[in-house]
Order: structure tokens, then sequence, then C-alpha cells
């Protein structure tokens, strides 16, 4: 629990926090439950006598995605990114205190609270957008950070591919669609209701401030989610490039032996051919020489001859060194 203004934080029971709900006047209170519900757990509504509230959903494993305005309050479920896993910040903000439930540790609470000195929030509403504006930078985070190493693993592909960044790009790839399948159906929601309460003309002018603050970081982050996509996208286009260059040099390789040893093979199948004149006129030994190996030195010697002159055969050692460096 903080008090507001003076940033008094303070642990203590449930029994404790209910108290002070109903009596302070500005005040943050944060739950942390077990990550899994145990079975005849109390809803936590009820604990902080919070059921005119009508907040059953408050603290609920299942529950992913809210974003709503009633009367002088709001509700809202906040996805936040805690290392390389999405936790969800169950928030309830009426005029007196702003409430967060969350199940396990959610490291995303403890960066609101160190912010709390510098910001100075007036009032439990500022306090949520400070939240809110927290949770976004958390995906923000997670996203320039994915980037970067997508743009490092594409380097790395540049100067030496190996099969293990394959893998390091699908998983940047699986984080890329969990940043962005878990924050924009919640960006959706709130864009929707957040827009429906700022159309009211008694929408204070501190707080359109900060829903236009909150809009510019949120289109921001989104932004920053499809970038990494489609660097991801472009980094396993860029692997299938160099695979793809790879094994035409391998084929070009090919070509090029099958091209020198194609005369070769033709003369040996030509001589070993046994008809009348092969076997009748062809019988000295110098005849043999002559032609079975003869004609296949000067072929193979044309072919190497053919190669130096349009530098192939410089080509092929090259693609065989970069072969042996990976």
């Amino acid at each position: 629990m903080m008090s507001m203004p003076e940033g008094t934080l303070t642990r203590g029971h449930v029994s404790e926090a209910r108290e002070r709900l109903a009596t302070s006047r500005f005040l943050f209170v944060d739950v942390e439950l077990p990550e899994e519900s145990a079975p005849g757990e109390q809803p936590i509504a009820h604990l902080l006598g919070l059921e005119a509230e009508d907040v059953a959903w408050l603290g609920r494993e299942e529950e992913s995605v809210r974003a709503e305005i009633f009367g002088d309050g709001g509700a809202f479920v906040v996805p936040a990114v805690d290392t390389d896993r999405v936790i969800r910040v169950h928030a309830l903000v009426t005029e007196r205190y702003l409430l967060t439930v969350h199940r396990g540790p959610a490291p995303l609470i403890g960066n609101v609270t160190a912010r709390f000195p510098l910001e100075s929030p007036s009032d439990s509403v500022a306090m949520l957008f400070l939240l809110l504006d927290e949770a976004m930078e958390t995906y923000r985070r997670a996203a320039v950070q994915a980037l970067l190493e997508v743009e490092d693993l594409e380097d790395e592909m540049f100067r030496r591919r190996q099969p293990e960044q394959l893998y390091r790009l699908a998983r940047l790839r699986r984080t890329a669609a969990l940043l962005h399948h878990t924050l924009l159906p919640y960006h959706r929601v709130a864009e929707e209701t957040v827009t429906r309460r700022v159309m009211n003309r008694g929408f204070q002018e501190e707080r359109q401030r900060l829903v236009r603050e909150y809009r510019r970081t949120a289109n921001v982050v989104l932004a920053d989610i499809e970038s990494l996509q489609e660097s991801a996208r472009r980094a396993f286009g860029s692997y299938s490039s160099l695979v793809s260059g790879d094994q035409n040099g391998v084929i070009n390789r090919l070509a090029v032996v099958s091209t020198i040893f194609l005369p070769l093979t033709f003369l040996t199948g030509f001589f070993g051919m046994n008809f009348a004149y092969l076997t009748d006129e062809l019988e000295s030994r110098a005849v043999f020489w002559l032609l079975a190996v003869g004609l296949q030195v000067v072929f193979l010697l044309i072919a190497l001859y053919v190669l130096h002159r349009t530098r192939l055969w410089r080509r092929l050692r090259e693609d065989d060194g970069d072969l042996d460096d990976e």
C-alpha cells in the first residue's frame, strides 16, 4: 500500500488494505496472489469489501482483456512483459484509490512505485495512466531488445551461417508474435473505451493530456512490434537466400565437374564397345595408348584450359573455401 501524495509505502494484511480502502482519500494498493488459485479461494473483491462495485472478475485467472469505465471508476486488465512471459495486472481505479491485483511477482508494480516520487501523480487517475504507460514501456523494451537481436543475427549470418541461427530466429519470431497477439486485443478495447470517454465534454483537460500521451506511447510500441515482425521475416528471407546461394554453388561445381568428365566418360564407353573395328584393327599397344589414353589427356587439358580462361576454376576454389569455413 502507498499513501499519496506523501508516497509512504507500507506492507500489510488484506484486512488492513480493506480498512484503508474504505477510509483513505488517495491510496494505491497492490495485491499479490498465488500464481495458481487454490481450491475454495475467496474472491479478492470479497476480502477487500468491494462486493458492491461489481468486480467479481478481479484476480480471476482466465480474465485476459478488459478496459471499461463505469461511473467515477474504471476497470482494466493490463498486459505487461516480464522477461519471456506476459503477465496481466488487474486494475480498479476510482476517484479515491487505485487497486492492482496480479498472480505471482510483477516487476511492473515496482517500476511504477519507483516513478511515483518523480512523476508526483495528482490523483488516482494519473496513477492509472502511469501504470498503463509503464506497461507499454515493458512491451517497448522487449520489442527493441528482440529487434537488436534479430539485426545481430542477420549480421552473423552474412559472416558465417550456422544452423542454430535458424532456431534463434524462430524464437525471436515467436516473441514478436507473442507481443503482438497479447497487446493488440487489449489496445483495441482500451482505445475504444478511452476514446468514448474523451468525447464527453466534461472530461478534464489534464486527463485529456494523459490520454493523448498514452495513445502516442501505445502507437509507438505497436510500431516497434510491427518493425520486429518485419525484421524477423526479412532475416528468415536472408537465411533462405544464403542457403539457396550455397545450393546453387554446389550445383555449379557439379556442373563444372560433369563438363570435365563427360568427354572422358564418352571415350571410356566408346572404347569399351566390342565391335569389329576395335577388336580387329586397333590391336597394337601404340594405337591403344594414343586413342584410349591420349585422347582423354587431350580432352582433359582442353577442359582445364577453358576453365582457366573463363576463371571458372578460381570461382570453384573460392566456393570450396567458403564451404570449408562453414
